[in-house]
């Protein structure tokens, strides 16, 4: 019992996981910083913010909303992040082997922060939040769809395993799925998928600071709003880690492997920042329309080369 609760709060879960989307966020900002020739903040900066936010801001409750569900949706948010990034994580770093149907759990894991922000959005009780929760729940029924063809498609290519361990395993005795024609369609609908999940530009309408003022997390201040910062970090890190353990060859944390794991985790989060960096913010009729026709049909494109052999 305690080993599972180390590892569910210390290493590899939420401690270690959250330091290092820290980390991730701190180079998302520099990147930024250095495409529009600024100096960018220094790389203790995020954690300096996320500790003003936990212990010194004060945390104040809607007056209109259901406090109970207000509080306890990042809670629960939290959670969701974290048990995804046990399972996402322990295989890479040699702790366990995984269980079957361990990467079906992790399709249900990595919505519950979302579905948190909406449900939390929506107990504040504030007009615009009401907005930024639409938006949420249109973008989820968008990219999910495409998110669940994207692990078929992982299945197929991995002769029908359901284990992350051995779709790793596969790929490092017969070659990263990325090495194939299909492979490399699926990647990219995977990387432009996950831009959604992690609430990045061009898919933050629901945040869409400029229109709607932080949106869904309009009313959360100081420690809640510290948690659901703390659960986006963790999805920083990882969402570009899952892409590369099921298309880049899998992660393996031993000798020479430790560098050429880095650098496929680090290449997936470089994507997703300077696609943040080049593309304007989407409206919401066009996210929808772009995943539900346009990636949808990538997916399905990667399947059918699939199918063919290529």
């Amino acid at each position: 019992m305690a080993e599972q609760l180390f590892y569910f709060f210390i290493y590899p879960g939420m401690l270690f996981a959250g330091i290092i989307g820290i980390i991730f966020a701190w180079a998302d900002r520099k990147v930024t910083a250095r495409v529009q020739f600024r100096q960018g903040p220094p790389v203790l900066q995020p954690f300096y913010d996320f500790i003003k936010l936990l212990l010194v801001k004060e945390t104040i409750l809607p007056k209109n909303g259901s406090v109970i569900f207000f509080l306890l949706a990042p809670v629960l948010g939290l959670f969701g992040a974290t048990a995804a990034a046990v399972i996402i994580l322990m295989p890479a770093l040699g702790l366990t082997s995984g269980f079957r149907g361990d990467i079906i759990v992790l399709f249900y894991l990595l919505a519950i922060p979302t579905l948190m922000f909406i449900v939390g959005a929506l107990a504040s009780g504030n007009p615009l939040s009401s907005v930024g929760a639409s938006r949420e729940i249109k973008m989820v029924l968008s990219y999910e769809l495409s998110f669940i063809l994207i692990i078929a498609g992982v299945i197929l290519k991995s002769e029908m395993t359901l284990q992350l361990n051995e779709i790793m395993a596969l790929q490092q005795s017969q070659g990263a799925f990325i090495a194939s024609l299909s492979g490399i369609v699926m990647f990219i609908a995977a990387l432009v998928v996950i831009q959604g999940k992690a609430g990045m530009v061009p898919f933050d309408m629901a945040e869409a600071e400029t229109e709607l003022a932080e949106g869904i997390f309009m009313e959360y201040s100081g420690t809640a709003y510290a948690i659901i910062k703390y659960t986006k970090y963790i999805l920083l890190f990882i969402l570009p880690v899952f892409i590369a353990e099921i298309f880049l060859g899998g992660l393996h944390f031993e000798g020479i492997h430790i560098l050429w794991s880095i650098l496929k985790v680090l290449l997936v989060l470089v994507l997703m920042i300077l696609i943040r960096n080049t593309n304007p913010r989407l409206k919401i009729g066009q996210a929808m329309r772009f995943y539900l026709l346009w990636i949808n049909l990538l997916v399905i494109a990667g399947l059918v080369l699939h199918y063919i052999g290529i």
